[in-house]
């Protein structure tokens, strides 16, 4: 299992548009994904978790792999993250 805390670098964070789009590279790895902020979990490969989050630009949160491919999914999903779009 991986675990990185990342501050959000999206501008407008994961609005409906960026929500799809890391839903949807994380869909593609088998580990389990796993977003969290404020003590709140939910499944990342959920586009219903990731938008109950409302995760913003400049917030913090804690981004967990485990599985077979955790480690390519940390770096993939922690750069869509950090990209400044």
């Amino acid at each position: 299992m991986i675990e990185k805390k990342i501050a959000i670098c999206l501008q407008h964070g994961l609005q409906a548009r960026l929500a799809t789009e890391f839903v949807k590279k994380a869909s593609s790895f088998g580990s389990e994904i796993i977003l969290m902020k404020n003590g709140r979990s939910v499944v990342g490969k959920s586009i219903m978790g990731v938008m109950a989050l409302a995760i913003r630009g400049g917030e913090e949160i804690t981004l967990i792999a485990n599985g077979n491919d955790e480690q390519v999914a940390i770096v993939t999903l922690e750069n869509f993250l950090l990209d400044k779009k």
